[in-house]
């Protein structure tokens, strides 16, 4: 298997570990109320950061302890971030839904749920854990999946981040009519970064999408690459948890000195 359906087993494993009762979940929905408006968030003429809180990743291991998540995206958002990015996959990246429940509490921007959503009930567990965005791989989906996960996430009043690699799963991410597209550069069935994958995928994407440049982004230069691109956003995590002042890595990262 590769590194993206080996994770996959563990996220199904994990989620019927933990999964309750359909009315409980759509009771704690209902209590969260509305989501945040991310596209509002993430538009506009300058390059927006979505900052993540992460503590580990299958290509790194070990990044940072973060023993307080929500003191950091508070700082995140303090920086300047425009949505913080949350890891609740716990085999690989060391994140919980805990950790989703305290950043919800402690930032007034949108936050997102990073993780390997495959399962309906996961879209449901985010909008009541605070989510205002999910993650769509198109490489871990069917076409039938991504669509149908794309209007569960409207119905719940969430947006979609759908990640693409290739231009072939450009062109499926684009049948669904999406409002936030993301290329990563990293491939996640062999955790390889090329950068070139932004120059070749972010141009052909339409201006009205918000485009996201994901992984491989750690010094001005590559939010500069990525900008030239046509990223409006750029994601996050390695250089500012690794960072020991994260305002100062955030004013870095966007060329302020």
């Amino acid at each position: 298997m590769s590194v993206l359906d080996e994770i996959i087993v563990g996220v199904r494993q994990d989620l019927a570990a933990r999964r309750g009762p359909m009315n409980h979940i759509l009771e704690a929905v209902a209590k969260a109320g509305p989501a945040k408006d991310s596209l509002s968030a993430l538009r506009g003429e300058q390059m927006h950061v979505i900052a993540e809180v992460k503590r580990s990743s299958p290509s790194k291991g070990n990044l940072a302890k973060i023993s307080d998540p929500a003191q950091l995206a508070l700082s995140y958002e303090l920086a300047g971030a425009s949505a913080v990015s949350v890891l609740t996959e716990s085999r690989r990246f060391g994140g919980s839904l805990d950790d989703l429940d305290l950043v919800r509490s402690a930032v007034s921007i949108p936050v997102l749920r990073k993780d390997f959503m495959v399962d309906e009930y996961q879209f449901y567990e985010a909008r009541a854990h605070g989510a205002d965005i999910v993650l769509l791989i198109v490489a871990a989906l069917s076409s039938s999946q991504l669509r149908d996960f794309a209007d569960l996430t409207r119905t719940l009043g969430m947006q979609a981040l759908v990640e693409v690699h290739t231009e072939d799963e450009l062109i499926r991410a684009l049948e669904i009519e999406p409002s936030i597209v993301g290329v990563n550069s990293r491939n996640l069935k062999t955790l390889e970064v090329d950068s070139h994958v932004f120059s070749e995928l972010i141009p052909q994407i339409p201006e009205s999408i918000i485009r996201v440049a994901e992984s491989g982004i750690s010094t001005a230069q590559d939010v500069g690459f990525a900008k030239n691109c046509g990223a409006n956003a750029v994601l996050v995590g390695e250089a500012l948890v690794k960072g020991s002042d994260v305002t100062l890595t955030m004013r870095t990262l966007l060329g302020q000195g």
